[in-house]
């Protein structure tokens, strides 16, 4: 792809991430998709009903596929290449909105939320890859917001989609998102980075400079250099005679992987009991039951997702001032306050409190979702890209992904049967003893990241700096043309604010 004077590199950065965003925005759909689906199933008439069971599955089996998806889209984007794992999930995507509108049994949309999530385990892992070797380390951050904008106003579109619209004809507009995807994927490159792992360095300089321009020859020239050094013998070895299994015993015991990893489960627990992700697929159902029947839940839900759209742009501002603390305990307190509150009215409620104002019940629910927009969703993204010393980043965020599914499939699953047992305030209060511990121990073992480098972070989870002997062996690896690359991709990614 040849770079002329009249395309600006900033445009085919936008075209490139917003072929991403389109796949990003039918995600939020597929996450908010159950809110329309199952309320509509649950009418008088409907040829096709449900049980409670059924409902749960259809709303949790999305966090499973979706952490499968996770697992097997490293081999895929190596062997295949960035462009043609992006085919693959977009196509994937396709199907599963098809089987959706075809369906007329509970196994037909089981199947469709499979190929869907599968879709998205390639696409949460393959999104941030491609918007960061796409994009230019002066706009990156930007193009990075745009992920959480994108998925957020997902859930907006189809819930706002389905107030008027049956979940048929819903879906059959949300297919149009992979697909105006799909023939975008045609008119984009191959990553350069990927080009240049299989030697191909000649197309790897063309589409770099198709998507940068020639003004950053550096990055290209250091790309260039640490994978010349990579090949070479003494350094190739040096990666193949590590044992990965030996190597992960080794590093659990250490100080500063497992606190990064203890401190990522509080935070995913914090965000999924939060009501980040009870909300999206059971919003009308508890909307009903905190708002009465009178309530129009459908509007309260599209208020409720345009509220969380602005909060999260907003959170983009506010999280690059604020001590990361600061939020964190911010958020959730504001978070556990709403909890109890809500609790307490709906439990008077169904005691005998006869006060009918609606106004109360939407401020109490609004509160929570600010907390959710402002601290509960971004923080663990901003904590996550931060607390991972550099050399287990790749390792400790797999880990903490994959944890954070298994959060999200009991959250999801159970949210049902809780209702069912022990009302909404019970299920709330219960949410509200969950936040509490883990903010508590969210305070107690969260290190302040603001403002440190990598380095000092890492020095104060491990309890101490680096040893003599740690720092000369560290410097040795680090002289590597390969590893001063690395640290400096490093540095750029983390000097972008990304949200999810």
């Amino acid at each position: 792809m040849a770079v002329t004077e009249g395309n600006s590199p900033f445009l085919r950065q936008c075209f490139v991430t917003a072929t991403v965003g389109f796949n990003i925005i039918a995600f939020g759909c597929v996450i908010g998709f159950p809110a329309i689906l199952l309320p509509q199933l649950d009418i008088e008439g409907s040829s096709l009903r449900l049980t409670k069971e059924e409902e749960s599955w259809i709303a949790s089996m999305l966090p499973l596929s979706v952490l499968a998806g996770n697992l097997i889209t490293p081999p895929i984007m190596d062997r295949l290449g960035r462009k043609m794992t992006h085919y693959a999930l977009t196509l994937m995507s396709l199907v599963g909105w098809y089987v959706t509108i075809m369906a007329t049994n509970f196994e037909a949309l089981v199947i469709g939320r499979i190929c869907q999530g599968l879709a998205a385990g390639l696409l949460t892992t393959l999104r941030s890859v491609l918007i960061g070797e796409y994009t230019s380390p002066k706009n990156r951050g930007a193009f990075l917001t745009t992920v959480s904008l994108s998925q957020t106003f997902g859930v907006f579109l189809v819930h706002l989609l389905g107030s008027f619209l049956s979940w048929q004809k819903t879906a059959l507009i949300c297919v149009f998102l992979p697909f105006i995807s799909l023939v975008m994927v045609i008119y984009t490159p191959e990553s350069p980075s990927w080009l240049l792992t299989k030697g191909k360095y000649t197309e790897c300089k063309e589409n770099f400079r198709w998507l940068r321009g020639y003004g950053e020859e550096e990055e290209l020239s250091d790309m260039v250099q640490a994978r010349i050094a990579y090949e070479k013998a003494e350094i190739k070895e040096s990666y193949v005679k590590q044992n990965w299994f030996r190597n992960l015993a080794t590093i659990t015991r250490k100080r500063e992987f497992y606190k990064p990893i203890i401190i990522m489960v509080m935070s995913n627990i914090l965000m999924h009991v939060s009501g980040a992700s009870t909300f999206a697929p059971y919003a009308t159902m508890i909307l009903g039951l905190l708002m009465g029947p009178n309530a129009n839940a459908y509007f309260w839900m599209v208020f409720l997702d345009s509220l969380r759209l602005v909060s999260n742009t907003f959170a983009v501002y506010v999280i690059n001032r604020l001590r990361r603390r600061t939020m964190v305990l911010a958020t959730g307190a504001l978070s556990l306050v709403s909890h109890i509150a809500l609790a307490c009215y709906v439990y008077l409620k169904q005691n005998g409190w006869n006060y009918e104002a609606i106004w109360l019940p939407a401020l109490l629910i609004n509160l929570q979702f600010l907390a959710v927009g402002m601290g509960m969703v971004p923080m663990p993204q901003v904590i996550g890209g931060e607390i991972f010393p550099l050399e287990y980043r790749s390792t400790g965020g797999t880990i903490s992904m994959a944890i954070g599914g298994g959060i999200m499939f009991v959250a999801l699953k159970t949210f049902p049967g809780l209702i069912e047992k022990t009302g909404l305030y019970g299920t709330y209060g219960l949410y509200a003893v969950i936040i509490s511990v883990n903010l508590i121990a969210m305070m107690l073992w969260l290190p302040e990241t603001k403002g440190k480098t990598l380095q000092q972070i890492e020095d104060e989870l491990r309890g101490r700096p680096l040893k003599v002997e740690e720092i000369m062996a560290r410097e040795s690896l680090q002289s590597n043309p390969l590893e001063i690359y690395k640290r400096k991709l490093s540095a750029r990614r983390c000097s972008s604010p990304t949200i999810a």
